[in-house]
C-alpha cells in the first residue's frame, strides 16, 4: 500500500488544497467557486484546452491525475461516467500511482453504482484513500454560487472528512447510505429530470397550442400542486427558447436515461413513463441534437408538428 495522507496538509492561506479533474461546464463552475473562495486548485482534464477556463482564474494546470494528487488534500472528479473515472484513478498516470495524494476522493461524476463500490474497494486496497461518490443536480449556474444538490454515498468518516468543504459547494448535502448510494440516488434524480424535461416540453406545447399566455404559467401555478422548480426554472427556459449557450447536453441527458432505464430493469421493474422519457430523448438526440441544451427537447416536438403538416 502506498502513503497517502492521514493528515490534512494547508496552503499559505491555511485551507486544504484541492485537486480537480474534469473540466467540463459543471467541473468549470466548480473549480471556479472553490478559487472564489480563496483554495488552491490544482486541475486536470484529458481535453487539455479546457483548462483555459480555470487557469486564469488562479487554478494550477497538471500533466496528469498523478500530479493532481500529489499536489492535493482533497481530490474531486467530474468526468463523464465510470471509464473516465476508472481511467483518472486507475491509468498509469492516474491518482493511484502518485506515491501520496489525497486520503479521500470525492467524485462528482455520474457513474455506476457497482462500478463506483468497485472503483472504492480497488483504491482503498492500493491506497487506502476513502472514497465518497457526490453526484450532483441543478446546472453549472447553481454550482458556480455554490447552490447544487449534492447526493453523497461513503461511510460515516470519509463524509464527515469532506463535509465541511462539500457544503460550502452545495445548498442540499445529504449522505444516503454507504458507497454507490449517492450514485443511486442520483438515478433516481434523473428519473424525475428526465421524465420532467420531457413533461415540461409537453406542457409547453399544449399551453401554446391551446392560446392561454404560455409564458404565465409559472406564475400562475406557483403555490399549487402543479409547482416545481421544472416548472419555475425549467420551463421558462423552454418558453423563451433560451438554449445557447448550453447549459446541459441532451447526449448526456439520454446517456442519465438510458441508465435509469437499465437499473429499473435490473431490479424487475417496468417503467412506462420513464421508458417513454428515454425515447423520446433518443428520437431528439437522432435529429442530430446530441450537443444541444437538454431542455430544447422541445424542438422535437415542433419538428413532430412540422412532420404532420408535411403532404
Amino acid at each position: 500500500m502506498i502513503g497517502f495522507r492521514e493528515e490534512w496538509a494547508v496552503d499559505q492561506n491555511g485551507k486544504q488544497r484541492i485537486g480537480f479533474i474534469g473540466i467540463g461546464l459543471m467541473g468549470e463552475a466548480m473549480a471556479r467557486h472553490l478559487l472564489d473562495l480563496g483554495y488552491s486548485v490544482t486541475v486536470w482534464n484529458l481535453e487539455p484546452e479546457r483548462l483555459e477556463t480555470v487557469v486564469p482564474h488562479g487554478a494550477i494546470a497538471a500533466e496528469s491525475p498523478a500530479a493532481v494528487a500529489r499536489d492535493s488534500d482533497i481530490v474531486m472528479l467530474c468526468v463523464l461516467n465510470m471509464a473516465a473515472v476508472e481511467r483518472c484513478i486507475f491509468a498509469d498516470d492516474g491518482v493511484a500511482a502518485a506515491g501520496t495524494g489525497p486520503a479521500v476522493i470525492v467524485d462528482f461524476s455520474t457513474a455506476d453504482p457497482e462500478g463506483t463500490r468497485d472503483a472504492a474497494q480497488k483504491l482503498k486496497a492500493l491506497t487506502g484513500a476513502g472514497w465518497v461518490d457526490a453526484p450532483v443536480s441543478g446546472g453549472p449556474q447553481l454550482a458556480r454560487t455554490g447552490q447544487m444538490t449534492v447526493m453523497a454515498g461513503g461511510s460515516q468518516e470519509d463524509f464527515d472528512t469532506v463535509k465541511p468543504l462539500v457544503e460550502q459547494m452545495s445548498g442540499n448535502l445529504t449522505l444516503m447510505g454507504p458507497v454507490g448510494a449517492g450514485q443511486t440516488t442520483k438515478i433516481l434524480n434523473q428519473a424525475i429530470v428526465g421524465t420532467g424535461y420531457v413533461l415540461m416540453a409537453e406542457a409547453l406545447v399544449l399551453a401554446e397550442a391551446a392560446g392561454v399566455d404560455a409564458a404565465r404559467l409559472p406564475q400562475c401555478l406557483a403555490g399549487g400542486h402543479a409547482d416545481s422548480s421544472l416548472l419555475q426554472r425549467l420551463y421558462p427556459q423552454m418558453q423563451q427558447r433560451a438554449f445557447d449557450p448550453p447549459s446541459s447536453y441532451a447526449r448526456q441527458l439520454l446517456k442519465d436515461l438510458k441508465a435509469v432505464s437499465e437499473f429499473s430493469r435490473g431490479l424487475g421493474l417496468d417503467l412506462k413513463v420513464i421508458e417513454q422519457g428515454v425515447q423520446r430523448y433518443k428520437e431528439y438526440v437522432a435529429l442530430g441534437h446530441e450537443m444541444t441544451d437538454s431542455a430544447a427537447v422541445v424542438k422535437l416536438y415542433e419538428h413532430d408538428a412540422a412532420e404532420r403538416k408535411s403532404p
